[in-house]
């Protein structure tokens, strides 16, 4: 897994046949679903930190990040 990914951030395409990568992986085009992310910790869409739990948004610096 990514060390600039917080361990906690999920996506729904984990639960499918893709390599951790995969599924977080930026995709682009026409026919792409958008992926939607929550925490671990907090089993929502926002961190412990009270911060939205994104892609983008998960990684160090953050309060609750671990890597």
């Amino acid at each position: 897994m990514n060390p600039n990914r917080c361990r906690h951030l999920r996506t729904k395409k984990m639960f499918t046949a893709a390599h951790p990568d995969e599924a977080f992986a930026d995709k682009e085009g026409e026919h792409v679903t958008p992926c939607h992310y929550w925490c671990n910790l907090t089993q929502g869409v926002v961190g412990a930190d009270d911060r939205p739990a994104h892609l983008d948004g998960c990684a160090p610096g953050r309060a609750c990040f671990e890597e």
